[in-house]
């Protein structure tokens, strides 16, 4: 069932945006076209009413329930958790629906990106195609890790553009905040092999590398210091993270698209991850990948000059990012004052503010990253994220903000906060069961009930983008072949209801801690180790399985062995959290779901040219590599011909 392709696989991509019109795509739009369809004010207005639609009946009914017997202390706590816990979920839910109409009734190429999508993005591959007006940096931050496999990546992105023949509009710059030494002497020798492939060319293109003393600002402090001492020598930067991959002729486009709009301040393309040995981010990132296409789609069809800006692989307008988005220090210390950790968000409502459109791409465009390779280093980095979004609070009512950018700050923050007020009702229902005259199973069934319909609304992205994969012609094959791609749906689904509980308490756990001068420090990340030994996970993760021990126990003396099994979605998650960190991160794993194409994206069917010297076979091994042999590339010269493959 799980075999390779009895075919050659076609690889499946976005619509529109990798064919010339002769080979399908739409063609050549006028430049600065206008959006086409609804205007944009109504369309956020009809997004409103469905969102507020929706949250008021689903409130409606809960209060309905509540109120039968009376409205005590804890009705009034399972009440507020469900009011903070629903807005981003309900947002979630229509961005999806909005987004998987969009693909296959509309037309979203002229009503949602109009500005890309009108050239053959993959003309840039090809040496002699016009010349760009505009000078580009390419920024890649480092931070005290290997920088064995970021060199790596990074030459496959100098190999891809040289074969754009736009080479000389864009260089090179390393910017090191590492602090480690033995780490900072190995970036050096790294950076000095790849800067004489540059020997014989201008000034202007050779690649630079500078090293703070301190990390002062963190990322967003690096990049400030970079650009003000190199103010005016470049129209457009592009932030990319130690991890990030783009393949040339999508930064040539991008490009294109900003020398055509002034008005575009940031360009962000849609960002996917790459094929891995880690059976956790194959995991992760198999349903991130459908999930993400349907509801960045929804969100940018409302959104619209307000788009959201992730920090990385985005074109942004040098000049303008220097006078609009310097971000202030925050009064007090760790964690919620001094330098902001999540700059990303602020950046792109300042942006805004300023005049200009901040626009995201809701297309696949060979933009890549790695996700983190275990469930700890996970958690690592969200907590770090949530960390920033609090400090959000602070700008809430800064002042010139469009309420768009407002909102999107709120809704920053309420990513975060709806996690700790879904543990808080969920508990509070299960309290409500056990109190009173006898066990209340309609309570317990209220909590278990609005475990349940969150959950689904909170997948609903990943649904419809399981119905984008079966309704799009040749999809599924893409990823592998019906079976792996829905026997992969089905399990993902599953490890999201798991994980979803645990998400939760440890998000609310650091919530708290938050108050208590709880921080966290930003530093260098494992992203290929794989394997967490049984006591680094016991001992990270003692508050969920304390917490789902716990109220089984409650549950099974204090109300019936029912209540325990209709708890079961959300114990589950809990009490299984230590082996389910453990499994996933094992080696054995990683292999296991490798081997026979579990959780397969389509890079794994056909290997880009970017990534085939940076992918290894371990990663798509069901793809039975027959041979090493030279070919054809527009960013690596080299690849593994593959069964079923045309190099």
């Amino acid at each position: 069932m799980f075999g390779p392709p009895s075919a050659p696989v076609t690889p499946y991509r976005a619509p529109d945006v990798d064919r010339p019109a002769e080979a399908g795509g739409m063609g050549r739009l006028p430049e600065g076209a206008p959006q086409a369809g609804l205007p944009v004010p109504l369309r956020r207005l009809v997004v409103l009413a469905l969102n507020l639609g929706t949250i008021a009946g689903l409130a409606a009914a809960v209060w309905t329930v509540l109120a039968a017997d009376g409205f005590d202390r804890l009705d009034a706590v399972i009440f507020a958790g469900f009011l903070l816990a629903t807005p981003w979920t309900v947002l979630g839910f229509w961005n999806a629906v909005i987004g998987l109409c969009l693909i296959h009734l509309g037309r979203p190429e002229r009503s949602v990106y109009p500005y890309f999508a009108a050239p053959d993005m993959m003309s840039g591959a090809r040496p002699g195609g016009p010349s760009l007006s505009s000078r580009t940096d390419l920024l890649l931050f480092l931070r005290n890790e290997d920088p064995g496999p970021i060199f790596t990546r990074l030459e496959a992105m100098r190999r891809s553009l040289e074969a754009t023949g736009r080479a000389a509009s864009f260089r090179f710059a390393l910017l090191s905040d590492t602090s480690d030494p033995l780490v900072a002497a190995e970036e050096r020798r790294e950076f000095d092999r790849f800067a004489r492939l540059y020997e014989h060319r201008p000034e202007e293109e050779r690649p630079l590398y500078r090293r703070r003393d301190d990390n002062r600002g963190f990322k967003a402090g690096n990049l400030r210091d970079h650009l003000v001492s190199r103010e005016g020598r470049s129209d457009f930067f592009l932030p990319l993270d130690s991890d990030s991959v783009m393949g040339g002729a999508v930064i040539v486009r991008m490009v294109e698209a900003m020398e055509a709009n002034p008005r575009i301040g940031i360009l962000q393309s849609l960002v996917v991850g790459m094929p891995t040995r880690s059976g956790f981010a194959r995991l992760f990132q198999f349903g991130m990948r459908h999930g993400m296409r349907s509801f960045t789609m929804g969100s940018a069809w409302w959104s619209a000059d307000c788009g959201p800006y992730w920090g990385h692989n985005a074109l942004i307008r040098t000049q303008a990012f220097v006078e609009h988005c310097e971000l202030p220090v925050l009064p007090g210390g760790a964690p919620l004052g001094g330098h902001v950790l999540s700059h990303d968000q602020l950046e792109a409502v300042y942006m805004r503010r300023a005049g200009f459109e901040v626009r995201v791409i809701p297309v696949e465009t060979r933009s890549y990253e790695t996700n983190p390779p275990t469930l700890l280093e996970f958690q690592k980095r969200d907590l770090r994220w949530c960390q920033g979004n609090m400090q959000y609070f602070r700008f809430l009512f800064e002042t010139g903000l469009k309420p768009v950018s407002r909102f999107q700050i709120l809704q920053a923050i309420l990513m975060y906060v709806a996690p700790l007020a879904w543990i808080l009702m969920t508990v509070a229902a299960t309290a409500k069961a056990l109190t009173g005259a006898g066990y209340d199973a309609s309570m317990l069934q209220l909590g278990m009930g609005l475990f349940a319909t969150l959950f689904v609304m909170s997948v609903a992205p990943k649904i419809a983008g399981i119905l984008d994969v079966v309704l799009t012609r040749g999809a599924m094959r893409a990823y592998g072949g019906a079976p792996r791609f829905l026997a992969s749906a089905l399990v993902e689904l599953v490890a999201s209801m798991l994980m979803a509980p645990l998400v939760a308490v440890y998000v609310s756990v650091f919530l708290v801690g938050l108050i208590f001068g709880k921080t966290v420090l930003w530093n260098g990340q494992n992203r290929d180790r794989l394997g967490v030994p049984w006591s680094t996970a016991v001992a990270a993760l003692v508050p969920q399985t304390v917490l789902g021990l716990g109220l089984a126990a409650a549950l099974y003396f204090g109300a019936t062995l029912s209540a325990v099994v209709l708890a079961l979605p959300f114990l589950a998650g809990l009490v299984l959290a230590v082996p389910f960190t453990v499994a996933t991160a094992a080696p054995a794993f990683g292999r296991l779901t490798a081997r026979f194409g579990l959780f397969a994206i389509p890079e794994e069917t056909v290997l880009p040219p970017v990534l085939r010297s940076v992918v290894g076979a371990e990663a798509r091994r069901w793809r039975r590599p027959l041979a090493r042999t030279a070919a054809p590339d527009d960013a690596a010269g080299h690849g593994v011909a593959l069964e079923g493959e045309r190099p």
